[in-house]
Formats: structure tokens, sequence, C-alpha cells
């Protein structure tokens, strides 16, 4: 069994290629259909719906890198004729819906991969790779695009797959002829004298659609960025006043780390350079808990199970500011989700004429403030969140 092409038939590295992008894309389509329409109501339906978008994701990688190998291979080999090159509509028909299915491989998979690296928090793939990809930035926009054009792509390459197997089927049926077992058994063609060549009309036909799908996709890009987050301006008493500054977070979501952040907070800094009784000052943080955003679970995230941000809007960690061997370390109660803990924050100043640099982090624990109590196994979600706090300040 030749593995090449010949202008009478497939090859078997082609048929091979045919039928492995079909199992794949035929498993991933069904699962990504029913992911989207599963509840997340519960810690299992939640845990339900993330597993099968992990798979339909990691399917989706599997199938983009298998259809380029195809693409490839087919751009090396001769193209076996048509076996009725007398009916051009139908050959010009079907050349366009090939070269949808073509486009469809790369591009339904591709903008769905796109989408998965520019927004962090649901559903991780399962390959050792391809969390994120080169020049995808952690974006809303971009993500808000990837999406469209991945539901744009998918609804069009369901057309075609059904164009391709419904034109099968005529030939197989209808017309009696060699054209499906070409593809199942690698049979000949009968020879054919004269064949008319292949038109550019329905490559031009299909990119012509998919440019307009991209046109429609990038239609939903939002006018702008959001801000990003950083400490908000507010009256405070203390000698030290925040200008710009980040508090983020970080958490293991399905073995995948999950970024967050806060875009509205407050620092009010009592602080200097000299000890006094043991102490440099004091700090109250007061933190928007609405403002949140984590990745594409932020709604998850704001709900009753974890912040539930609609009973307890606010956030408070009042500390003092003790010295500590690596620097400094601002120690004193964190006030979450009805919950009051101890929290110790060790941190690095830099202190230049007025102008101070802080960074800071440390680790909390979500069960702590009765965060996902429903998700007692860290393999879903996981316990510790990495704290991470960065800012500027003046003298006042």
């Amino acid at each position: 069994m030749p593995a090449h092409n010949t202008p009478q038939s497939f090859g078997a590295v082609a048929r091979t290629l045919h039928w492995l992008t079909a199992l794949l894309i035929l498993t991933a389509i069904p699962l990504g259909l029913i992911a989207s329409d599963l509840p997340y109501d519960t810690a299992e339906a939640l845990a339900t719906k993330a597993q099968l978008f992990s798979i339909h994701k990691t399917i989706g990688v599997a199938a983009f890198l298998v259809a380029l190998v195809r693409i490839l291979w087919a751009l090396t080999q001769p193209r076996p004729v048509s076996l009725h090159p007398e009916r051009r509509v139908e050959n010009l028909l079907a050349d366009l819906v090939h070269w949808m299915l073509y486009i469809s491989l790369v591009a339904m998979p591709l903008s769905g991969w796109i989408y998965h690296s520019a927004v962090t928090g649901f559903a991780p793939i399962l390959w050792p790779f391809g969390q994120s990809l080169p020049f995808v930035p952690q974006s809303e926009a971009v993500a808000e695009v990837a999406s469209a054009a991945h539901w744009l792509f998918s609804r069009l390459l369901i057309v075609s797959i059904l164009l391709h197997v419904a034109g099968a089927l005529k030939h197989h049926v209808i017309d009696r002829d060699a054209t499906l077992r070409r593809m199942t058994r690698g049979t000949q063609a009968p020879k054919v004298v004269k064949h008319a060549p292949h038109s550019k009309a329905p490559l031009l036909a299909a990119v012509a659609i998919y440019a307009a799908g991209a046109v429609f996709a990038a239609q939903n890009l939002p006018e702008a960025e959001p801000a990003p987050a950083q400490a908000t301006a507010a009256a405070a008493t203390g000698n030290w006043q925040v200008t710009t500054g980040t508090l983020g977070f970080s958490i293991q979501q399905m073995g995948a780390k999950v970024d967050g952040s806060f875009a509205n907070w407050t620092a009010d800094i009592v602080f200097d350079e000299t000890a006094i009784d043991g102490r440099h000052g004091t700090v109250t943080v007061s933190i928007d808990t609405t403002s949140l955003t984590l990745g594409s679970v932020t709604d998850q995230a704001k709900a009753a199970d974890f912040f539930d941000v609609a009973t307890y809007p606010t956030a408070t960690f009042t500390a003092d500011i003790l010295p500590d061997p690596a620097g400094y370390v601002a120690r004193g109660t964190l006030a979450l989700r009805g919950a009051s803990k101890e929290v110790s924050l060790p941190f690095t100043l830099t202190i230049d004429g007025d102008t101070a640099t802080m960074q800071g982090s440390t680790s909390l624990d979500r069960r702590d403030y009765g965060m996902g109590a429903a998700y007692s196994d860290e393999t879903t979600i996981g316990f510790t969140a990495a704290v991470t706090v960065n800012l500027k300040a003046t003298r006042r």
C-alpha cells in the first residue's frame, strides 16, 4: 500500500491523517457543545463542566497540530483527479467545501487556543504545553475577539463537515462511484484521459468567507482596555500617599495557575524609618471586593461560595509595621468575608528621598475565610492563594 498519493488514489499517509483529523474534530465538537450547556450551580457541576472543557481544549490542540501536518502533507502530494471532470459546478462546490474544511481545521481550534491564552481561570489544557501562546497577551479585548471568532468558525466548520459528508454519501449511494472508497480503502480510480485544471475560485471564495467572519469577530473588540488594577486615591491621614500600586493573587485551578486582582483599594500608611517602641508605623488597607477580576471565572469568584461580594463588599487589613530580618513585615488582621484572621505580610522597601517603593507577598488559605467549602479537593481548586502587593508612595 503506497504511502504517497498518485493521480488516481490517496496514499496511506493522507488517508490516515484524514480519519485521525475526523476523529479528533468529531470528538471535540460534541464535547464543547455539551460543556457549554452544562450548569455550574454546584461544586460537582462546575468540576464536571471544567473537566469536559479541559478535554475539549486538549483534543482541540491535538486536532490543530494534526490538521497542520495534514495540510502540509497535502501540499507536497499530487492531488487525485476528479472522477467526474465533466461536472464543473459540482467540482467547484466540492473544492469550495474542501478549502472551507482546511481553513476551519486551523482557524477554529486556533481561535479557541488564543482565547484560552488570553484569559486565565477555567479548564486548563491537559498537554504539558499550551497554557499560553507567544505574542498573545493576557487581555479581555483579545479574549472577546477570539471567543467570537471561535464561535463563528465552529459553525462554519460544522456546516463544512455536513456538506462534505453529504457529498461523500451522494457519491457512494447515488453515483455508486469510488469517491468514498478512495479514502477508506485506497481504491484506484480509473485513469482520466483529460481533466480540467483546478480553479482558484473556490479557494478565493473560502478565504473571503473566513475574512468576513474575522471582520465580524473583530467588531466585538471593546473600545478600550480596562484600567490596570491599582490603588485608588482616597482621603488618608497617614504621612505617605500611595500613587500607584497593584494588589493581586494567584490560585491553582485544576493544576493551572489563575491570576486575579482588585481594581479598587486604598492604603492609609503611617511610616517612619526610625522604629519607635519596636514599631515603624501602621497600615490600614481597604479593598473593594466587587472590583475583583479572576480571568474567566470572575463571576464564580464573586458569588456566594467564594468572596460573596454582595454580602461582603469590603475587606480590611489592619496591621503594625515591624522590623524583619528581610526588611519589614506588616503584621495584623485581615477581615474578609465575615472572618478575621491574623496575617503577616513580609515586604521590602526602598526609599529615595520622598518616594518609596514597596514589594511584598504572603499566602492565605481560602478555608480560613469559608471560601469554596464545597470544594474540599485541592485538585479542583487549591487551598492556598499567593498574594502579592506592589506600590509606590510619596511622603506627605
